[in-house]
This record gives C-alpha cells, structure tokens and sequence, in this order.
C-alpha cells in the first residue's frame, strides 16, 4: 500500500497533483485580483457601482458549472482523459494570456467575460479530474488520492486567495 506522501513521489501521481492545484490557484488568483481591482481601484470607472460588478462577477464564475457540468462529464466518459486535461489546459493558458493583457488595458467587460470562460473551463475539468484517479492509482491508493486531490485544492484556493490580497492593484487608486 501506497502512502500519501508516497504518492507525491511517483510520476502516476504528482503532475496530475501539481496541474490540479495549480489550476485551483490559478482560479482564485484571477478572480480575487478581479474583485480587488474594483473594489478599490476602479470603483470610478465603472458604468455600474462596485457592489453590482463584484456580485455579478461571483455569479459569473459559477453560473458555467450550473450551466455544463452534466456536458462535461458527458465528455470526460467520451474522450480519452489525459488529452482532454491537455486540451482544458491549454484552454486555461490562452484564456490567462488575455486576461493579463485585460489587466493591463483594465478592459472590465473583458475582464468578466474571461472570468465566465475561466469556470467554463474549470468546470470541464473537474470531471476529467476526478475520473481520471481510478485509471492512475490502485483501488487501494484511491482514498489517499482524493484526499491528497482535495488538500491540494483546498490549500490552493486558500493561497490563491492570500496572493491576491497581496497584490499591487488595491494600491493603485491611492
């Protein structure tokens, strides 16, 4: 029997591991940084009030996992799923790639619109994330994999979250 830490050392297991909580982190980041920058650098430059942008932003976010989570495990049955995460991914990094330069343009509607494509993809991989464990790990191991999955998770939205509060933006306005 495998243990947990053993696990975070064998190839089966750990780029998954890393992909999985990166992508978390990635999340949280984005959309931390998002709801920052207008609640307190832009809350002037906002055709609505900052309360309506960030409330319309949480919606957002999850209304793509009311919307396509059955779709998405539909597809995770379908297709083969170590090139469906390839494909999610790098879905995940063009949409990153145009939200930095929507960061920098402070394009909000573009902004907004990448944080819906951004649960979109999130939500097409958390199936293909989860179905994937029992094709990588023993039946034996499958109770410490999901609890190392979930760890993982958890502590990246946890320090996406912390990394966004650190960041530059809520000084920008002054």
């Amino acid at each position: 029997m495998t243990t947990q830490s053993g696990l975070l050392k064998q190839r089966r297991f750990l780029p998954y591991f890393i992909t999985q909580a990166l992508g978390a982190f990635n999340d949280n980041v984005y959309k931390n940084v998002l709801l920052i920058l207008v609640a307190f650098a832009a809350p002037g430059t906002l055709a609505v009030n900052s309360d309506t942008f960030i409330n319309l932003a949480a919606g957002l976010f999850i209304l793509p996992f009311f919307l396509f989570s059955a779709f998405a495990g539909e597809l995770a049955d379908k297709y083969e799923k170590s090139s469906l995460i390839r494909v999610v991914k790098l879905i995940e990094i063009v949409l990153m790639s145009a939200a930095a330069v929507a960061f920098v343009t402070e394009s909000y509607t573009i902004l907004l619109l990448l944080l819906f494509l951004m649960g979109t993809q999130s939500t097409f991989f958390g199936p293909v994330k989860y179905s994937l464990l029992p094709q990588q790990l023993k039946p034996s191991e499958l109770v410490s994999g999901n609890a190392l999955v979930e760890t993982g998770t958890f502590l990246a939205i946890l320090m996406g979250t912390l990394v966004a509060g650190l960041s530059p933006i809520k000084n920008k306005g002054g």
